[in-house]
């Protein structure tokens, strides 16, 4: 066994306890730690499968960008674990049935990938272009109309997310800035011509203990 071999051994055996870790630890806020784990040992295996775009991508984008969110969100909302929990060992089996046939699923479409011959042409060319930049041809040329199909409906779901989730609030105060600019000064300052008065000096008061013996 080589060291490629036994990095991978740890690596896969660490994402798959972590991943466990996931769903069984009771803190938010540990399972949230313990899917940091799983996606860095999870950029660690393409790194051993000479994927460093997509390694370096799970770091930047997932570690880096969504769990940080994660965690401020679960530490934000401050959210109930124990009451989320109710029923998990009634919904365990259903649960179990559907990861299985996602696992299936997901086995019969990338198991017949890893038997195709890559041409030997093609490993030259990504040899030579190198992993991000062939990654960027071949998604910019084959798969251009997916890509944009993706993006639309990306578009289209962030859209609906802010439509339905906008609410105006009865309390809230907004600014109009066109009603603003047509302000002149009449509106906002009145000068009011007014009577000078005197004001007469206080008389000192009497002292009390002026003739006291």
């Amino acid at each position: 066994m080589d060291i490629t071999t036994a990095l991978f051994y740890l690596f896969s055996a660490v994402l798959l306890a972590s991943s466990f870790r996931v769903i069984t630890a009771k803190s938010t806020v540990h399972s949230a730690l313990f899917l940091i784990l799983a996606f860095f040992n999870a950029s660690c295996v393409w790194m051993l499968l000479k994927a460093e775009f997509l390694a370096i991508t799970l770091v930047l984008v997932y570690i880096g960008a969504v769990m940080v969110l994660f965690l401020f969100v679960v530490m934000m909302l401050d959210i109930g674990s124990d009451r989320v929990r109710d029923g998990f060992l009634k919904h365990l089996p259903l649960a179990a049935l559907v990861g299985a046939l996602i696992a299936l699923e997901m086995a019969a479409i990338l198991m017949p990938g890893f038997r195709l011959n890559q041409p030997a042409e093609m490993s030259a060319a990504v040899q030579q272009l190198g992993n991000a930049k062939a990654l960027g041809v071949e998604v910019y040329t084959s798969y251009l109309y997916p890509l944009e199909i993706a993006s639309v409906l990306l578009l289209v779901a962030i859209i609906a997310a802010i439509a339905l989730t906008l609410r105006r609030r009865k309390d809230s105060r907004s600014q109009d800035a066109s009603e603003q600019v047509k302000v002149k000064k009449a509106d906002r300052l009145r000068i009011v011509k007014m009577a000078p008065t005197v004001e007469t000096p206080a008389e000192p008061a009497a002292d009390n203990n002026t003739g006291a013996a």
